[in-house]
């Protein structure tokens, strides 16, 4: 992921499976970047951001998963 704002990010998919992909790839680059990198902060954030759209995702299913 390009480093900046969260504003110049792409929009996220809607669905839960394109998101799970998502997530697993940003974990593997959380991962595998140094300890108290730049990088590695930037995968978390990443991670973090698929994660409350996954929630929501969840919350407005009928009936809800969460």
């Amino acid at each position: 992921m390009a480093h900046g704002s969260s504003t110049d990010q792409a929009p996220l998919p809607g669905t839960r499976a394109e998101l799970l992909v998502l997530h697993q790839a940003a974990r593997r680059r959380r991962d595998a970047a140094p300890l108290l990198s730049e990088e590695r902060a930037e995968a978390t954030k990443e991670i973090a951001r698929i994660e409350v759209h996954i929630a929501a995702i969840e919350r407005a299913m009928d009936p809800p998963l969460v």
